[in-house]
Order: C-alpha cells, then sequence, then structure tokens
C-alpha cells in the first residue's frame, strides 16, 4: 500500500467514524473529506521533514 493510499484510508476512516457517531452528515461527507484529508497530509509530510543534526557540542 502507498502512502498516498493510507493516507486516503486513514481520511475515509475518520470522516466514516465522524458519520457514525453524528458529527457529519453523509451529505457533508466531501467537504468534510477534504479537510480531514488534508489534515491527515500535512501531519504525515511534517514528520517525514528530516531532523536538523544536532549542533556541535550537543
Amino acid at each position: 500500500m502507498s502512502h498516498e493510499d493510507k493516507i486516503l484510508q486513514v481520511a475515509k476512516e475518520v470522516v466514516v467514524k465522524f458519520i457514525e457517531v453524528g458529527r457529519v452528515s453523509p451529505a457533508g461527507f466531501a467537504e468534510t473529506f477534504r479537510d480531514v484529508y488534508q489534515g491527515v497530509y500535512d501531519a504525515v509530510e511534517s514528520m517525514r521533514k528530516p531532523v536538523d543534526p544536532p549542533e556541535p557540542g550537543d
């Protein structure tokens, strides 16, 4: 499963759970999905950025 597939799967599961608990109506799926997808994507990408190497003497 590719990175993109995993992000899509997580976003879908989150939105489906929101629908199940009544936080989102099925009619609002598209808009909510975009927001959730972007949030998941941003979180994953922020974790993929290389960490700055330690300063000399640390």
